[in-house]
């Protein structure tokens, strides 16, 4: 390694490190589920097999067990955004209590008990079904560093502060004490957020999911995509490439991917998130690392970095760059990047240089189902008969679970305090035509770049807050 600078090393990290998602590589993946072939008659329809749409249909044998059931997923199981995540599951449905003063000041408090009871949820489901997801519950440090403006550090004070008053066991890390807990010589403060996020593999959550759906009698066909929804009289008809559904209710539960109702399509982008994972670190690696309690962490700064430990003892680094494609462009492609994960690995190094010379194993990406919101919506169609949940804009572990009862509440017209909220009932500003989305997100992450760097928002990030976009992240 003579006369290699630190960039090369940074990139020779990352050379031998296989492109597909950690949580593959893994033993317990179930063989996956025939393809629709004949047409099927159903109570309700869920269209996609991630989160959403696994907790859909498993709250809905779980209210009523006689209703039928079919869930239909384009590829298969966890193979899109729900197997490749972090595995973060934070209580909070509006992508961090600040999001939620913006957008609903009014509902902060009761968001984020709503939120909290979900992962509670989550935990007993987890539990009631048996799923080996590896769930531990630590908590996240919000951590702030010297690769971002000073002023950022007030402001997570201010959320702590807020949280304090709300009664959450939260609890304040100054520079030395946030280094206690994690060691980095970048750290300047951060707070531990002790009971309210959870993490697992997500992978394993997906596939435990489809078991606990298919044990309440749930029939998930795989590679099998809706390619059209129609009204017909008082049902729904789901195309697919080889067969149709009847169904009485349609769930659509599509992610990032081209929604079925014309009147989602402005409403979100796909937004490309990439991840790496590290070789199982030694104990001495560990050691230097300190990380004891194993928390979640994530910085505040616009352009973020997430980074956990894996239950092997890797550590997984993600985040940062956030590539929107022009058009909405989507493909398996874009899914390796090889220059962001050359620009994560220098961040990872520069943030623990005590583990100089580890390499990478697995590097990634994934889309993201983005909306102006930064938090999942709601919609119905065709009087109620379809209802949809999207936009979680990278925060969806935990909240898919929400989003899919709400979703449930929506087709049974079940009453709920969720429902009462403008949360759920409102919707997000819709994103502009090409080419002015492509200009205008582009403009927006240079912005924030920006603002990362001097703690200042310029003319077009005020812009945005002025008409209630509020971009930070």
């Amino acid at each position: 390694m003579v006369g290699f600078n630190k960039d090369e090393r940074f990139l020779d990290a990352i050379a031998d490190a296989d492109s597909f998602p950690y949580w593959f590589d893994d033993a317990d993946e179930p063989e996956s589920n025939p393809m629709l072939v004949h047409d099927e008659r159903c109570d309700l329809c869920v269209v996609g097999g991630g989160y959403t749409g696994l907790w859909t249909a498993i709250v809905a044998k779980e209210r009523d067990p006689s209703r039928d059931v079919v869930l239909i997923e384009a590829h298969e199981i966890a193979s899109a955004a729900s197997g490749r995540n972090g595995g973060f599951m934070d209580s909070s449905l509006t992508h961090g209590i600040a999001n939620a003063q913006r957008h609903f000041p009014d509902e902060v408090d009761a968001l984020e008990r709503l939120g909290v009871e979900n992962l509670d949820e989550i935990e007993r489901a987890i539990r009631r079904y048996s799923i080996d997801c590896d769930f531990e519950r630590p908590g996240a440090i919000d951590i702030a560093n010297t690769r971002h403006s000073p002023s950022y550090l007030d402001e997570l004070r201010e959320d702590y502060e807020q949280l304090i008053e709300m009664g959450q066991a939260v609890t304040w890390l100054d520079a030395d004490a946030v280094k206690r807990e994690v060691n980095s010589p970048i750290f300047t403060g951060g707070m531990w957020r002790r009971s309210n996020t959870a993490l697992v593999d997500p992978a394993r959550l997906a596939w435990g999911l489809k078991r606990a759906a298919m044990s309440l009698g749930v029939r998930i066909y795989e590679d099998t995509k809706a390619t059209a929804i129609d009204e017909d009289v008082n049902r729904v008809v789901v195309t697919t490439p080889l067969a149709k559904i009847d169904a009485r209710r349609v769930a659509l539960a599509t992610n990032a991917f081209k929604p079925l109702l014309r009147r989602m399509r402005n409403y979100i982008v796909p937004v490309y998130d990439y991840c790496l994972t590290t070789e199982p670190l030694s104990a001495s690696q560990l050691d230097s690392l300190g990380w004891k309690n194993r928390q979640g962490l994530s910085d505040i700064s616009n352009q973020f970095h997430y980074y956990r430990l894996t239950a092997d003892n890797r550590v997984l680094w993600g985040g940062y760059d956030a590539m929107y494609h022009f058009g909405g462009k989507m493909s398996h492609e874009l899914e390796s990047r090889p220059e962001t994960w050359a620009k994560l690995s220098q961040h990872f190094f520069e943030t623990f240089p005590q583990l100089e010379g580890i390499r990478f194993s697995h590097a990634w990406g994934g889309a993201i189902d983005t909306c102006s919101r930064i938090s999942v919506f709601w919609g119905s169609a065709y009087d109620g008969k379809v209802a949809y949940a999207i936009g979680y804009t990278g925060l969806g572990v935990a909240s898919s679970r929400f989003g899919g009862v709400v979703l449930l509440d929506m087709l049974d017209d079940v009453k709920s305090p969720a429902r009462e909220t403008d949360f759920v009932s409102s919707k997000p500003i819709p994103f502009p035509p090409e080419p002015f989305r492509f200009l205008g997100i582009q403009l927006t992450r240079w912005s924030l770049h920006r603002e990362d760097r001097t703690g200042k928002r310029n003319l077009w990030l005020r812009l945005l807050d002025r008409v209630g976009l509020g971009f930070d992240t």
